[in-house]
């Protein structure tokens, strides 16, 4: 079986989109057009966008490009993460028992509930007063 040299995926969080280009090289991950460790400047977020490569012994293989928008920090390192995950998956399907038992292939769905009428936020409701 062929290994792809080169992808890229789509991933989400929230409402973060993230697109992924994978290719062979050094191991850098760039992410608009800035270092990985620049732009996560959070360390949990840095190993969140490392999950997948490390969970298939593929730290410092691939050189990684991505282009993310939308949401907050959090946000944009959980797409950043399915993206990579998915285009590992694309290059080297023997990876999928892996990913799939960590749920790295699956979109998190949850999104920020709304603000209904007559509540202070989406479920807090005013202070009940006894007097």
């Amino acid at each position: 079986m062929a290994v792809v040299q080169q992808t890229h995926e789509v991933g989400k969080r929230k409402s973060s989109q993230a697109r992924a280009y994978v290719r062979k090289g050094s191991g850098k991950i760039i992410v608009n057009k800035r270092p990985m460790e620049e732009y996560f400047s959070r360390p949990t977020s840095q190993l969140v966008v490392q999950q997948p490569l490390v969970l298939t012994n593929n730290l410092g293989k691939w050189d990684i490009y991505v282009n993310v928008r939308g949401g907050g920090p959090s946000g944009q390192a959980g797409a950043t993460r399915h993206a990579i995950a998915k285009a590992i998956l694309a290059i080297d399907p023997t990876t999928r028992p892996v990913l799939k038992k960590e749920g790295l292939l699956t979109r998190d769905s949850r999104e920020v509930e709304r603000k209904k009428t007559g509540l202070r936020k989406a479920r807090k409701k005013e202070q009940y007063s006894k007097r």
